[in-house]
């Protein structure tokens, strides 16, 4: 009797232990692996929406380069350059998308006298790249797309970084905890912390089914055992406090994917220039299609304050 309950016993661990590694398994490729979308749908989205006219944009002058990135693979950039100045901004795209997104951002600093440089994350587009770290690793990519740009333009470009969602968080982790290189930066919707916006995530998420606390552990173990970081790392609000120069914040306040207290909270930890601009339009990542007029003011305003 005894040797049969201790072999329940064993048969039971075991299976709750393979359900465990099963459901860290499967949250940890959710969001090392997290769908992206592909680049013929976000290409005919923004030329239907009139953010890409062809025309105006194959006129431009420009260059396509590969940037090696430290992690060992290439990041595919495009340099464009209509103006005869050394004022650039870098854009970083939001999780899913691509540099194709970050033109209608482009089109509005062209217009402001910047040049840009726009290029495609890890795992996005045509960059290489195995996964996706929300920020973690492309912290240093944006660090090799700067460093290049330094090395075309000299020591005297002057240039800011427009991030959207991701691309924000990554921009506030490089500001942070990389090196505070740019003369300002703009972060449009990134989350605070990445472990709060994964529990915001699962609380949100029906699959999911059991404690988020006990998710999120299981997520966090598998993500630092398969991709090799922690997630504990990858929080904005750390490295906000870090910033010396400029930053501009901004959310919509409707966001239902990253809530705007977020963008509150970073704008709280940051010391020193910063200016915070709550959209009353839009959901997530919609800040300026939904607020043209009001987004490209409060950018010449953060401007004009900081002497940039």
């Amino acid at each position: 009797m005894k040797k049969r309950a201790l072999l329940i016993g064993s048969a039971v661990a075991g299976a709750a232990g393979a359900l465990t590694a099963g459901l860290g398994f499967y949250l940890s490729n959710r969001i090392m692996y997290m769908a992206i979308k592909e680049d013929t749908v976000i290409f005919e989205r923004e030329v239907s929406a009139k953010r890409l006219i062809l025309k105006e944009y194959d006129s431009l002058p420009k260059e396509e380069i590969w940037i090696q990135s430290p992690h060992g693979y290439q990041i595919k950039t495009i340099v464009v350059h209509p103006h005869p100045s050394k004022r650039y901004v870098i854009f970083c795209h939001g999780v899913t998308e691509n540099k194709v997104n970050s033109i209608k951002y482009m089109n509005l600093f062209l217009s402001k006298g910047f040049n840009a440089v726009i290029f495609d994350h890890r795992r996005h587009g045509e960059s290489g790249g195995r996964t996706t770290s929300f920020g973690f690793y492309e912290k240093l990519d944006l660090k090799a797309v700067v460093d290049t740009l330094i090395q075309r333009e000299g020591e005297d470009v002057i240039f800011g970084i427009h991030g959207e969602s991701m691309g924000a968080a990554t921009a506030l982790l490089y500001a942070g905890s990389v090196e505070d290189r740019a003369d300002f930066y703009i972060a449009d919707c990134p989350f605070s912390d990445f472990r709060e916006q994964l529990a915001y995530m699962i609380q949100k998420d029906r699959e999911v089914i059991g404690s988020p606390r006990l998710a999120i552990s299981l997520a966090a173990f598998f993500i630092r055992l398969r991709d090799g970081y922690s997630i504990q790392s990858v929080s904005p609000k750390d490295a906000a406090a870090n910033i010396k120069k400029p930053v501009l914040f901004i959310h919509s306040k409707n966001d239902g994917f990253i809530p705007s207290h977020m963008t509150e909270q970073l704008y709280e930890m940051k010391r020193g220039p910063k200016k915070l601009f709550i959209a009353e339009n839009g959901d997530h990542a919609q800040s300026y299609v939904a607020n043209e007029e009001e987004y490209s003011r409060c950018i010449d305003d953060f401007l004009t304050e900081n002497g940039l």
